[in-house]
């Protein structure tokens, strides 16, 4: 990959001032992107921006007056968004039944994992759909997919949030098809964060380059034709992918789906 791919278009990362969502930003800038960071913790978020010279944003997604101001300000300081990534996401309450959870603590993993992908792709969507191009990236998890564990002591929030936000992904990509725009949800893989510290130095461990360069992959526009799939950042070869595509779609491959 040529490092200056991505030159002259506009990216925006939320959940940027740490973990993926820290690294997807670099990563991006390192491919001539102009960056947007965005996030609740405004030391984080500019420190990140300082390091890839982009824009250090705060933000609330699950408010949508918050997110409007951030993508009038990323407009507005940078240009028309290329490019949103949604990586901002919380794990939620360590209760490990329902009973002993409160349920506000519950909803407000929907509120971000969710709500606040739905609040930001609306945002930038009316701008993309207007020129008629366009990506958007949601960070989604194996939470969402992988088989439960009986007895497994993990709240129930998370990983309903991440199987919504798969779903959501792929009926936003089906709607916005023929209008330039390309949306995809990305599994990261197991990666070593703050938020994943939990599983413990013998767990199944994704190398963290991985996401960032499926990220860039994507910025590109050559898997454009998977829009809507399911991509592993780890277990899938996008390059692979992306030259099969025609294969991928009409044999509904790379799919999260209940087969008899």
């Amino acid at each position: 990959m040529a490092a200056d791919e991505l030159s002259g278009q506009i990216a925006l990362v939320t959940g940027g001032g740490r973990g993926i969502g820290a690294n997807i930003a670099r990563e991006l800038a390192a491919a001539g992107m102009q960056v947007a960071v965005a996030a609740r913790t405004g030391s984080q978020v500019e420190q990140v921006a300082s390091e890839v010279g982009g824009l250090a944003l705060e933000v609330d997604v699950s408010d949508e007056r918050s997110v409007e101001r951030m993508v009038a300000a990323t407009e507005e300081a940078l240009g028309s968004i290329d490019l949103l990534v949604n990586s901002a996401g919380i794990m939620g309450s360590a209760a490990p039944v329902i009973w002993e959870e409160d349920p506000r603590d519950w909803w407000r993993v929907f509120e971000i994992n969710v709500l606040g992908a739905y609040l930001c792709c609306r945002a930038v969507l009316r701008g993309m759909n207007e020129r008629g191009r366009g990506r958007i990236v949601n960070l989604g998890s194996g939470g969402g997919y992988l088989p439960v564990e009986p007895g497994a002591p993990e709240s129930t929030a998370y990983a309903a949030s991440k199987a919504a936000l798969y779903r959501f992904g792929e009926l936003l990509a089906a709607q916005v098809v023929g209008r330039g725009i390309a949306v995809f949800t990305i599994s990261p893989g197991l990666v070593r964060t703050a938020m994943t510290d939990y599983a413990g130095d013998d767990a199944p461990w994704t190398p963290p380059e991985l996401a960032p360069r499926l990220v860039r992959a994507l910025a590109s526009g050559r898997a454009d034709r998977l829009a809507g799939r399911y991509l592993h950042a780890e277990h899938d070869d996008i390059e692979a992918l992306a030259a099969r595509a025609d294969e991928v779609v009409e044999n509904d491959l790379n799919a999260i789906r209940l087969r008899r």
